[in-house]
Order: structure tokens, then sequence, then C-alpha cells
């Protein structure tokens, strides 16, 4: 009998089995367990076959994230731009985070995020009080199509900057943000190609007023992002682990009536969108790698980071780009160091904010406050050092240093400063406390004073 069993679970066909033939399997090899053993039969690799097969073909995964912060804020200024609601002080719910997850068959999976809490968009979900809003972050659907094409279905992001590890704590330069669509995505031996088509883009780049309007009496008529298709392909050669290079494009194609209404600024339509990259990453030994990612665009309709300064003759082809060196702590056995230096042409259309407080965070200082203000014919320069230590499993602790000139001659520069000390308590739960400090000078246009400061004591359970 311990044979036939054993037999049984090589030939079973994973994907036509139903979880109650699974169930059967499982009891039948811990009912056999010894005899199993006698015959020599690797009982432990078929117990953990089994219990894949089961839990893949039968159960659901539900797993989150729960980020509580106590922020205590302050300095030159009358209400701190650390904190969601502009107070000195604020304890909120920070992240809620749940995922769920079924995989169908051994090609097929479900996927879905929910969020609340302050890093959710919308009415009545601040991380304060009752959290009044569960939003649909994301869900989709992978399966495996003819010729082994990957295929993904539903809402997701694209990101091509992290898909290929060119930013680890800030944000990308261009991506990170949703969209409802289809990906697919093919791999040969050393290329990797990667092509999405959606609309609806959860995205607002850099100061898209989120309404449009109707000319005749500029009412309110519908959102600007559900205006655009988005089509993007990206390439990727990587002919050793020690090196790739890529290059990708993707194109906001207006196919609605996108004109915006911009205070004292005018009006306009911002037309469609064509930003192209070409990127490269280079590992000298494991604990050395060199970076770089280099976009330019082309644009309908030139804006400073999305607002509404066309008028002022803008340059429609602005360029940006960064050169990242990261030495791993290996290298350096105290510490890991990573430096960035990036510039971007103030038009660049929708770049995130790559330089705020802790980016994981739905609230934050950031020395990019006064970009999208800045003179449209200039170009900021952005530079970023992080020393991260990793002292044991228990401890860790980072800091960091951010400056911004931008290139205009009557704002002032800002800088930022931060540390901060983690403590990971259990496997789930860590406690952080830090500490950020940004100055923004006297002159500078985002209504702030001098500088401000936030300590910040967060608890983060994984489940």
């Amino acid at each position: 009998m311990a044979s036939i069993v054993a037999r049984a679970l090589v030939t079973v066909d994973a994907e036509k089995a139903s979880k109650q033939d699974m169930e059967l399997l499982k009891k039948l090899v811990m009912e056999f367990k010894d005899e199993l053993d006698a015959l020599g039969v690797k009982v432990d690799s078929l117990d953990k076959r089994v219990a894949v097969l089961e839990d893949n073909l039968g159960g659901w995964k539900i797993g989150g994230q729960f980020w509580f912060d106590a922020n205590f804020a302050g300095g030159d200024q009358e209400s701190s731009n650390y904190t969601e609601g502009r107070h000195d002080n604020d304890f909120q719910k920070d992240r809620i985070r749940f995922t769920l997850q079924k995989q169908i068959s051994e090609t097929t999976s479900f996927y879905a995020q929910f969020r609340a809490g302050s890093e959710s968009a919308g009415a009545g979900t601040s991380g304060y009080g009752d959290v009044t809003q569960f939003n649909l972050r994301q869900v989709w659907v992978d399966t495996v199509l003819p010729w082994d094409i990957n295929f993904r279905v539903g809402r997701f992001f694209l990101d091509f900057e992290d898909d290929h590890g060119l930013y680890v704590d800030n944000e990308p330069i261009y991506g990170d943000y949703r969209v409802d669509g289809f990906m697919l995505q093919k791999s040969w031996t050393n290329f990797q190609a990667k092509a999405i088509i959606g609309r609806n883009a959860g995205f607002e780049p850099g100061g898209w007023s989120s309404l449009t309007y109707d000319e005749s009496d500029n009412e309110v008529v519908e959102n600007v992002m559900n205006n655009y298709m988005t089509y993007a392909l990206d390439l990727t050669w990587q002919p050793s682990e020690n090196f790739f290079l890529g290059v990708n494009g993707v194109w906001l194609a207006e196919d609605g009536d996108v004109d915006y209404v911009s205070n004292s600024r005018g009006e306009g339509d911002y037309g469609d969108v064509q930003t192209y990259s070409v990127y490269a990453g280079y590992n000298f030994t494991p604990a050395i790698a060199l970076q770089a990612a280099y976009y330019f665009q082309d644009l309908d309709n030139p804006t400073v980071n999305g607002n509404a300064y066309a008028t002022l003759g803008s340059e429609d082809s602005p360029q940006a780009w960064k050169v990242i060196l990261d030495l791993k702590q290996d290298l350096l056995k105290f510490t890991a160091l990573r430096f960035e230096y990036m510039q971007i042409d103030n038009t660049f259309f929708g770049p995130n904010d790559p330089y705020s407080w802790e980016a994981d965070s739905a609230t934050g200082a950031s020395i990019m406050d006064n970009f999208e203000y800045a003179d449209p014919e200039g170009t900021s320069k952005l530079f970023y050092v992080r020393a991260e230590q990793k002292w044991n499993d228990k401890w860790s602790s980072y800091l960091q240093y951010r400056m911004v000139d931008y290139d205009t001659d009557w704002l002032d520069d800002a800088q930022n400063f931060g540390i901060g000390v983690t403590y990971q308590y259990t496997p789930a739960i860590a406690f952080r406390l830090a500490y950020d400090h940004v100055d923004y000078g006297d002159d500078n246009i985002a209504g702030y004073s001098d500088a401000d400061h936030v300590f910040q004591f967060r608890t983060s359970i994984n489940f």
C-alpha cells in the first residue's frame, strides 16, 4: 500500500486533481509514513509536495500590514508638513493593507490587495478615528498562454524602475502608478519583453488637476486620468548576472476632451505624453553595483510638472537622468552606502516625488515641495546619500542626507537630514524610532518657513 501511495504521488495530475483527492493522499502519506520510510521513500519531500498541492488547489491565503505612527513634529512654522492634517503632533493609522491570494491551478493565480488608513485616496480615509472606507488597491489574475507567455489582467502597477531595481527607498523618476488593463511578458535565455495596455491610470502626474471641466459652463464633468490610454513596452537584455541593459517607452494617449482650468494660469489641453528611457546596471562584485537611467519626453503641451505654464513657452522635450552607486554592507562591513545624483528638467511631465521623507509613508516633508513651481526653463539637481546598518537579526539603523538645487535665482535650495533605528521584536512586529529635519530656506514658494522636523515612533506589523 505504501508503494501504491508513493506511485500515486509521483503520477498525480496536480492541475486536474480535486482538493478532496489531495487531502486523501496527504492522509495516506501520514498513515503509511513508517512503511514509506522503510521502503526508502523520501517522505518529507512527499509530505511537502502534497502540502503545496493541497494549499495551491484548495485554499485562500490572507496576509497584510498595519503601521501605526506617533508623530511629534514642529519647528519654525505654525503647522507641520510632516503630519497629515498639518498638526504639530498626531497619532494615526498610517497603513492598513490586506492581501488575498489563491492558486487557482498550476498556471493560474488570483491576487487582490485592499487598503485603508491615511495612505488611501478619497474622503473619509484619513488615519484618524474610524476608517470609513476600504479600497481595492490592486487586483489581477495571472496565467500562462501558449508559447510560455505570462498574461495578467486587472489593476496593477506600471513601474519599470522597480522591476529592474533602480530605486529602493525613494520613488522612481517616472512610473509607480496603477493601470486597469492587460500585461504580457515573455522571457528568453537572456532577453525579456513586457507589454502593457490599459487606461484609468491611478496617476495624477505631479499636479494634474484631478478634474476636467465643460468649457461652456465650467462645470466638473469627469476625472482627468480616465481620458488617457496607456501603452507601454519594456525590453531588457541581461547576458550575465553582472550586467543588464534595457529600453522602454510609455505612451499616454488622450482619447477624451481633457481641458483643464487652473486658477489664474489659464486653460489648455494636456494632449499626449510620450516618455522613453534607457537604463543599465553593472555589478563589479556582488557588493558593488553601478546603475543609471536616462529619460526623454515628447509633450504635446509642455507644462511645469503638470501645472498650466504652457503659455510661458516651456520646453516640449524635457529630459531627466540619474546615476546610482550601491555599496552593500558585505563590502564595508559596518554599513551599506547608496549614492544617487539626479537631474530633472522642470517641464518633465509626471515625476513622482523621489525624495520625500521615508517615501513608504503617506505623509512627510520633501525637498521637492518647491519643484513644481520652479523656473519652467530650469533644471533641478538632486543629491541623495543613505547609510544603512544591520547590526544583527534584531537591530538596524540608517542615516541619510538629501539636497536639491532648483537652478532658480530667487528660490532657496532645500536640504534634508534623517536618522532612525529599528528593533525587530518578533519576525512579524518591529518598532522604529526616527528623526527627520528639512530646511526649505527663507525664499520658497511652497508656503513654509525656514525649517521643520519630526520625531516618529512607528509600530509595524506584518502578517
